[in-house]
């Protein structure tokens, strides 16, 4: 599940390093991105969101904690 959800938020977000931990159903999603510059938080979570949403419609998912950052001097 941990590449499976890397892979798809790298394939959603331009430059996204992603770090995803946890077992079972519930997992901490790290991503920094260029792409988050003047974005909001919320903004931000909603992008990775999209990027997740099918593994949580079809429970495979259940909790997500997102952490969103941009890089330095982005």
């Amino acid at each position: 599940m941990q590449e499976q959800i890397e892979a798809l938020v790298r394939q959603r977000i331009e430059g996204a390093a992603v770090q995803a931990s946890g077992d079972g159903n519930r997992f901490h999603v790290r991503v920094t991105s260029a792409a988050f510059a003047g974005l909001s938080r919320v903004r931000r979570q909603q992008l990775v969101y999209e990027a997740i949403g099918d593994l949580i419609r079809d429970g495979a998912l259940h909790a997500v904690t997102i952490e969103t950052e941009v890089p330095a001097g982005a």
